[in-house]
């Protein structure tokens, strides 16, 4: 993504003399405005629904101006594209249209006229009066917020009076966000996407032949916080969600692991990464684990034998240290 796809699309253009670089290349444009104020060329096609009006999207973007190869605006160069909502963090309308236009997977470039792009005056210095802007923007993924917000809104009482199923459905949209924002590294604002779930599901009382769907799905959450909280330095917190999470599945082999780790006695962390281990003796970060610990035992255990040795080795007077 970047430069070689612009020009590629520009070269592919009508050559009609006395025209511009943008010109030429609108000509083969779908108009998505009605007033071809945005203009798109499809680079790659993408996959599934459209995005919706309240999404929060993951996109790679860069933004050219005419006769430039250099993108005077790009986030291409970050590891993890932040994830943004339409209608709050998009500050380009041309790119609210355009998004909505897009599914996933999807790579296409977009002419922005001034009206949908910078106006009249434009953004000095780097962006001139009555610009037309090229963007090439590829959509990662979105996460379709608006119904999961307006549930969240609802008292307790009128979010009982919906099925099962969509508590399930938003409690689980509401861990993808935090999935999300777990990965770029907001581990706060992760866990608290991670408790709404919760709390959504600690509400709702299922009848017993659905209480296995709640349990699944508190598991998950439980994980996600114990590891978020892990991740902002709350051990206690951290092996308080673990051992929730036990409560549902002894055997869960991530739950052991967690608590294992974060058990400040040997034997206990101990026990719990053998469980782990029985469950999976092939999972890497377990095994090594188990040998951290080992390794810090046998430290442990050395440090108290040269202590005990030093108290009780005999001093000049024939007396020993640890004696009055």
């Amino acid at each position: 993504m970047g430069g070689s796809a612009r020009n590629q699309g520009v070269r592919d253009g009508d050559d009609a003399p006395g025209q511009s670089l943008y010109q030429r290349l609108s000509q083969r444009m779908l108009d998505i405005s009605g007033d071809r104020g945005v203009l798109k060329d499809v680079i790659r096609e993408g996959a599934g629904d459209l995005v919706t009006p309240d999404a929060s999207v993951l996109v790679k973007y860069s933004g050219y101006l005419e006769h430039m190869d250099k993108p005077f605006d790009s986030n291409c160069f970050r590891k993890t594209p932040r994830l943004m909502k339409l209608g709050e963090d998009i500050t380009l309308w041309g790119m609210e249209l355009g998004l909505l236009s897009m599914r996933r997977g999807e790579l296409a470039r977009f002419l922005f006229r001034p009206n949908y792009a910078y106006g009249t005056l434009g953004c000095p210095p780097l962006i001139p009066p009555n610009a037309t802007v090229l963007f090439e923007i590829e959509l990662l993924d979105f996460l379709d917020s608006a119904e999961s917000d307006k549930f969240c809104a609802l008292s307790a009482e009128q979010q009982d009076e919906f099925p099962l199923q969509k508590v399930l459905k938003v409690a689980a949209t509401e861990r993808e966000f935090g999935n999300y924002l777990f990965r770029q590294n907001r581990f706060y604002n992760a866990k608290v996407r991670y408790k709404r779930a919760l709390q959504l599901l600690h509400r709702r009382t299922a009848p017993l032949d659905e209480q296995h769907l709640v349990e699944a799905a508190k598991l998950l959450v439980l994980l996600n916080l114990s590891f978020a909280y892990l991740k902002l330095d709350r051990p206690i917190m951290a092996l308080r969600y673990g051992e929730q999470a036990l409560l549902i599945d002894q055997k869960n082999a991530k739950a052991l692991f967690r608590c294992g780790q974060l058990m400040t006695e040997y034997q206990k962390a101990r026990d719990f990464l053998v469980r782990a281990q029985k469950e999976q003796p092939f999972n890497h970060d377990i095994n090594n684990e188990l040998k951290k610990l080992a390794s810090y035992y046998r430290d442990y255990v050395d440090k108290e034998k040269e202590m005990c040795h030093r108290m009780f080795a005999p001093c000049g007077d024939g007396t020993t240290v640890g004696e009055n």
